[in-house]
Order: C-alpha cells, then structure tokens, then sequence
C-alpha cells in the first residue's frame, strides 16, 4: 500500500516545488497537494506532474475543520508536509485577520486533524510544519539566526507564523505528535507568484516599468534557491529528529539595492540593452511599516546533522531564474492577467 503524503498550499510558490519532487523522487508515495486556489496558487505550476499516476489534487481550505476531517478520514495520511500560509508582509499589513485565520487557526485544525488520526499509533507519521525566518525579528549588522534564536516577530505576517509555530511545538509536548519544522530565509527562483522583489522586477525591467526599492534599499536578506528549499524539506522529512526544528538558508546574503542592481545587469545582457538601462527604472519608494533590517540563517545545524548545503551561488540562480520568466511569458502574462485564475473550473470541473 502505498504511502498517502498530504502537502497543504502545493499549489503555491514553494509547495509546487516541493509536489514536484515528491511526485517524480517517490512515485512509491501517493501525493495528494491540497490548495485553496486563492491568488497565489496556479495550478498551471504543475502542468508537468498533473496526469502522474502518484499525484492528486484536492481543492478546499485548512480552516474548514469538517472538510479537513473528512480529507484525513478518506485519504488515511502518513504525513503532512504544511506550506499552505498567507505569506506577503505587505498583505499582511492592510488585512491581519485573513492571516491569523490561515496561519493560525488553519495549522491548528490540521494538527488537530492529525492527532485525530493517529491518536493509536504514530508510528511511521510525521506532521512538517514549514514557517519562516522572520519569525525571529530582525537583526544587527552581524550576528545569524539559529533554532535557539528568540522569537520577535515585528509583522502581523511574522507574528502569525510565529503562533503557528508555537501551537506545533505544543501538540509535540502535550500530546506527543510527531512533528519537525523548520524555518526558512528568502526564497527565489521559477513560479514566484510577481508580487514579490526578484519577479516583481524581472516583469517590470521586462516591461519598461518603474522598479519600486522600499527605502534606500539597505534592508539584507539571505536568498535561497527555491530548488535546494525543496531538497531541504526532502531531506528533514525523511530524516529530520522528531520535535526539532532546522534552519534553512543559502548563506547569501545581499542588500536590496545591490540584488536589483545586479538584475538590472542581467536583464540588460539578456535582453540585448545597452548596459545600464535598466538601472535608470529603478525608483525609491516609502519604507513599508515595520520593515525588519536584516534577515540572516545559520544552517550549520541542518549541513552537520543531515548532510543538506545549498548548491547554487546566488548569481547563477538569479540567472536562471531570469532564463525562467523569459523564456515562460505565457505563464506570467496568464498569472498578471488573472487568467490562471480559471484553470481549475477548466480542467477539474468540466470533467
């Protein structure tokens, strides 16, 4: 019988990567991706995985706990890989709630789901809870967020992942669920819904549009290759220590400006520019609220204990990165146009 894996939010940015590798690594494993299909989830991510044998779709949402229970007691789950999440701090910002009901009560019926559902056995299960580094606050100059970092979340987007964290470690001591979590910097690469920095600005160079900075554009982030997020969260699945949280990173660490400096290059090159003009539609905007200075992961715990390091340098990533949007224009205009938006209807509910 083969092993039922639920990924919640596969839909998404990062989900979609990670169904993508379960689906084609593990085809002894039957994939079920659950997703709301709100705006940043497309099925049009996984065009490629769809008609595999080992993959289902499932559409409903986290905080519906009926539908949830129902789900649990059709499929039989041996895991849950969690990513499904409101994610964008400037969302976040104009509409809190929407994200306390995702982020927090969401995680709570799925963990409530579980312990439902292996309440006799555990043996085998596990529930992965995959949050964010900005649950730590914000830091200095110098110094790297660790799993014994203190939580000091400064966002309602960071406030509600850092509850939901909470609320997984609590099921893991008081009832004694097998979970593990980790916690991840910036993510970058194919299928980023363009609300965020790097598509945002490969769609606005691309376009001849202003290039929107938040500030000066000192704020540091350390960027991962949404690939080797993918490989991590394989690999702490598998072989991660129940109850222990692992910190994500690619060890790479850039400011603001200098990351849309360098795409500027790039698009430029790749777009037969002179060089240079790309640079002229970048425009500094007003510092959003609350906007944490540096974002920094110490990995050493997850490259000692089980083997993972990042394996892209952030300069050949953010080419490929920008390879994948020229070369997937139809994508990206179904995704700003809303057309994405209609696949479901198309090709679940016409059959």
């Amino acid at each position: 019988m083969k092993r039922k894996i639920l990924i919640t939010g596969g839909a998404g940015f990062i989900g979609s990567h990670v169904v993508r590798l379960f689906v084609n690594k593990y085809p002894e494993y039957q994939v079920i991706n659950l997703d709301a299909l709100t705006y940043a989830g497309n099925l049009e991510n996984l065009l490629d995985v769809k008609d595999k044998p080992n993959y289902t779709f499932e559409k409903g949402d986290i905080t519906d706990e009926a539908f949830i229970d129902q789900l649990f007691e059709q499929y039989q789950f041996d895991g849950v890989i969690h990513l499904a999440a409101e994610s964008h701090v400037d969302r976040s910002i104009m509409d809190p709630l929407a994200f306390i009901k995702t982020n927090v009560l969401g995680t709570a019926v799925l963990l409530n789901a579980c312990k439902r559902l292996w309440k006799d056995n555990t043996e085998g299960k596990r529930f992965y809870h995959v949050s964010t580094d900005e649950v730590y606050g914000s830091l200095g100059e110098e110094g790297l967020f660790t799993e014994k970092t203190a939580y000091d979340p400064r966002s309602p987007y960071s406030a509600s992942k850092a509850s939901s964290d909470h609320f997984v470690m609590a099921y893991y001591h008081t009832y004694h669920l097998p979970v593990v979590m980790s916690n991840c910097s910036n993510n970058y690469g194919s299928h980023h819904f363009p609300e965020k920095l790097i598509p945002l600005a490969i769609y606005n160079i691309r376009n001849n549009k202003p290039v929107p900075v938040y500030g000066k554009g000192e704020n540091i982030r350390d960027w991962l290759w949404v690939d080797d997020h993918a490989r991590a969260i394989d690999t702490i699945f598998h072989q991660g220590r129940t109850g222990e949280t692992y910190n994500i990173g690619g060890i790479n660490e850039w400011k603001n400006i200098d990351l849309i400096r360098l795409l500027c290059t790039i698009m430029d090159k790749k777009l037969g520019r002179t060089p240079g003009t790309s640079a002229q539609l970048i425009t500094f905007v007003k510092d959003r609220a609350g906007h944490d200075l540096r974002y920094a992961i110490d990995a050493t715990k997850l490259n000692q204990e089980l083997g993972w390091q990042p394996s892209l340098q952030f300069e050949e990533g953010l080419e490929k990165t920008v390879d994948w949007y020229l070369a997937n224009e139809e994508w990206l205009q179904h995704v700003t146009s809303g057309a994405y938006q209609h696949y479901y209807e198309q090709q679940y509910q016409t059959r």
